[in-house]
């Protein structure tokens, strides 16, 4: 057992008040409050971080072998520090940490002055990640600096580490830190003071501390927009003196003034950034980490020598060593993906896998009310990473994880919830709080899957299982067999399965392929369940369900008469979505996302996928062939396109796929504008939803399958195409940091806001744990060649 690192007795080798100098306590108060409205940070993350810590029963405990519980999170964007959380994962503290540079005629933000590479601080031989440490390198654009920077968390304390190395190119440069609060997850409501150097700031139980090491010359705070040192050093040059935002609360920054350089100078500081629920505790988590020593704290993180760190999370994953073998790239995006992973999940509540770290078009997202953007619970997509976890070797997460479910589902302990429960709410925070409550059968199934699949593998014994049914899976199986009344909140609805009130992408009521392979799923599962816990009666009617739903299925979402009639197509396929019996009575589709007059029969969508992937249907089933022809259809118009191809820097062809044709969840290909759903904004018909990455995985999952109708083992002729075309293909979608994003840019409409470049990740969520999940679970299907998410009694039932 590796020891933890405590606190030392170094206190007496750094007085920090010794090297900070002495400022009028009668200093000015910064005018303009509140300041310009707030917004959160770029969402295309390059990096994210926060330490590893071990379970102890289930839970994470100040008394487990990791020691103190370190709750703080942060993201990297843009070259810059970006969204950091300390508490509960959601609850953003800090929109940004980035220099300024002033120079002759100048005054440069890091974010859009310089160009950026990010790489981890601590590799193997191979370059596979193995701690989520980095080192950012920024160099301007303009040639005349260079930027070297390193980011880490402490383990036994609630602060962030920002360590600057900063070099001039060019004479008479000076370099600031600009750092922007956004305390008790808004951008707003704060106020900051500067004292002796340290900067403070406070939005009720909400405090934040920024230690620098060697002091600032100077520093000063305001309100963002108007009265901030950026704002007057760039419309005056000069740098003011306020100490303090006063009584009032708004929008506030701080910029610290560190050094003026000649050309070929250097300067060096560390910055400690210490969380707590009043500046006292703020400022003591700061100062035990400074005192600590930054060497010993980074040795911690990454789990060198007798620290547990994130190397002894790596070490636990027996799977890794084969998995990389499936790899084309030696394995640096699965290490990559297993660190992510456990990462997105939250200290408090052991278990809860969120999203992703990021909020989507955050910096064209307001920030004056609290929100979670994708830094919650859905349980598909939670679902998906404890899959995920299971496939790298690690058995405890996906337990918690398992366990967790029951604080997000529906019972008569919800507030405000009146009838049929059973169901898994849509989208809550980490502690349970209700966000979203539309109904998604497909996330009442998955739970039910999860549980038969940590049965079938030893995770859950046969006692906890039949425990798990009585009070958890039967519940959800019954929901899935008969749907039911529900009364929450906005949603006042009679659902009858295997209709759903939402499918996977969350917009459409209907019977949707990709839904009813989940329930068809779930309910064998629950059936298989039932039967282990003596309830004979139920194993029978969740069967007989499922057989029922089973034969209904191309009668529900399978069109004869589609309208993608084009060369390749017959106007035969599975819907995306059929809003009511008859599939083949182009029926419109409700508005959602700026796309209006939306018919059913004009979308078509990979959800039919999912029958192979769960066993509910062969992969050469006539109306899965049937379907490919309009999924991969390079002459279909870009409105209703599924299907692009991308060149790697190999120059292999790749592809890619969009979430659905007529897709609206994406930038504005008319203005280049972000997408458009917050407070005050308005919906366009221009949006545009591009690529999802992970759907390269699930079409490999699918190739899978249907080569191995062919051969029951595949040789490496078999099995190296789909590496290079599906393996290949998440890879090149991953960014520097090696983050999997949402959505890549395809190439089509206006790019001259965010200038990316074909296949680059957009400013979508990233990066996002399904498309993390779904790579490393294609390398376990190609090494077990086995689909890993098959279930085999559905398989032997259905599809043989």
């Amino acid at each position: 057992m590796k020891a933890v690192f405590r606190l030392s007795a170094l206190s007496a080798a750094f007085m920090l008040s010794a090297c900070q100098p002495q400022q009028d306590p009668a200093a000015a108060t910064a005018p303009g409050a509140p300041g310009q409205p707030s917004t959160w940070s770029y969402a295309g993350k390059t990096g994210i971080g926060t330490s590893y810590e071990q379970y102890q029963d289930g839970r994470y405990a100040d008394s487990a072998s990791t020691g103190v519980v370190s709750k703080v999170w942060f993201s990297l964007a843009q070259g810059i520090l970006t969204e950091t959380m300390a508490g509960l994962i959601h609850e953003a503290q800090l929109r940004e940490l980035q220099l300024v540079v002033q120079g002759q005629g100048f005054v440069d933000e890091e974010k859009t002055a310089t160009n950026s590479q990010t790489d981890y601080l601590h590799k193997d031989a191979a370059g596979r990640p193995l701690a989520l440490s980095y080192r950012v390198t920024n160099t301007a654009k303009n040639g005349q600096y260079e930027i070297e920077k390193q980011y880490f968390t402490d383990p036994t304390a609630q602060t962030m580490v920002v360590r600057t190395k900063f070099k001039a190119l060019a004479d008479g440069l000076t370099v600031y830190s600009y750092i922007d609060p956004a305390l008790a997850n808004t951008g707003s409501n704060d106020s900051a003071t500067i004292k002796d150097g340290m900067l403070q700031a406070q939005d009720g139980n909400s405090s934040l501390t920024l230690l620098t090491a060697p002091a600032p010359v100077q520093a000063t705070v305001g309100f963002v927009g108007v009265s901030d040192g950026l704002t007057e050093l760039k419309t005056s040059g000069k740098v003011p003196t306020y100490h303090s935002t006063g009584e009032a609360t708004g929008n506030v920054a701080a910029l610290l003034t560190h050094a003026t350089l000649k050309k070929g100078e250097t300067a060096s500081w560390d910055q400690v950034i210490g969380f707590g629920s009043d500046a006292a505790q703020s400022q003591a988590q700061a100062q035990q980490t400074l005192q600590r020593g930054l060497d010993t704290v980074l040795t911690h993180y990454q789990g060198d020598g007798d620290a547990i760190g994130w190397q002894d999370y790596l070490a636990q994953l027996p799977a890794l060593a084969k998995l990389t073998d499936q790899s084309t790239d030696q394995g640096k995006l699965l290490y990559a993906s297993a660190l992510v992973l456990k990462a997105q999940e939250d200290k408090t509540h052991a278990g809860a896998f969120i999203a992703s770290l990021s909020n989507p078009w955050g910096e064209a997202k307001s920030a004056e009310q609290t929100q979670t953007g994708y830094k919650a619970v859905w349980p598909r997509d939670f679902y998906q990473v404890a899959m995920a976890l299971l496939a790298l070797g690690d058995k405890e997460s996906p337990k918690v994880a398992f366990q967790y479910l029951q604080k997000v589902q529906v019972t008569d302990k919800t507030p405000g919830y009146s009838g049929t429960p059973g169901w898994f709410l849509q989208k809550t925070h980490v502690d349970g709080t209700l966000e979203w409550v539309g109904i998604q059968m497909d996330q009442t199934a998955m739970p039910v899957m999860l549980g038969w699949r940590l049965w079938q593998d030893g995770v859950l014994s046969d006692a906890e299982i039949t425990s798990w049914y009585h009070s958890m899976l039967k519940p959800a199986a019954d929901f899935l067999a008969h749907g039911g009344k529900v009364k929450l909140d906005w949603n006042d609805i009679d659902l009858k399965s295997p209709a759903t009130q939402q499918e996977r992408w969350e917009e459409q009521y209907g019977y949707s392929p990709s839904t009813m392979a989940a329930i068809i799923s779930g309910l064998v599962s629950a059936a298989d369940i039932a039967a282990k816990a003596g309830d004979s009666a139920n194993a029978t009617l969740y069967q007989q369900k499922a057989d029922e739903f089973a034969g209904k299925l191309e009668a529900l979402t399978y069109t004869e008469q589609g309208q993608l009639k084009t060369a390749n197509s017959d106007g035969k396929y599975y819907l995306r979505i059929n809003s009511n019996e008859d599939p083949n009575d182009n029926s419109v589709l409700e508005l959602r996302n700026g796309q209006a007059d939306t018919r059913e029969g004009h979308v078509v969508d990979g959800g039919f996928l999912e029958l192979v992937r769960y066993g509910v249907r062969k992969a050469d089933h006539p109306a899965v062939l049937a379907t490919l022809g309009e999924m991969d259809d390079l002459t279909l118009p870009d409105l209703t396109r599924v299907r692009y191809e991308f060149k790697t820097t190999s120059g292999q062809t790749v592809s890619g796929w969009r979430r659905y044709g007529i897709d609206g969840y994406g930038e504005d290909i008319v203005s280049g504008e972000a997408y458009a759903n917050g407070p005050g904004q308005t919906n366009t018909a221009g949006q545009r939803g591009r690529v999802w990455p992970f759907f390269s995985g699930e079409r490999g999952h699918y190739e899978l399958a249907r080569a191995l109708l062919q051969k029951t083992q595949l040789g490496e002729a078999e099995l190296a195409p789909l590496r290079t075309q599906y393996v290949g293909a998440m890879e090149h979608f991953a960014n520097a940091g090696l983050m999997l994003p949402e959505q890549v840019f395809d190439g089509v409409g206006n790019n001259s806001h965010y200038q990316y470049q074909p296949g680059e990740g957009t400013n979508g969520a990233t990066p996002l744990a399904w498309t993390h999940a779904e790579y490393i679970k294609l390398l376990r299907s190609l090494q077990d060649q086995k689909v890993w998410d098959r279930y085999p009694l559905v398989e032997q039932r259905y599809a043989k």
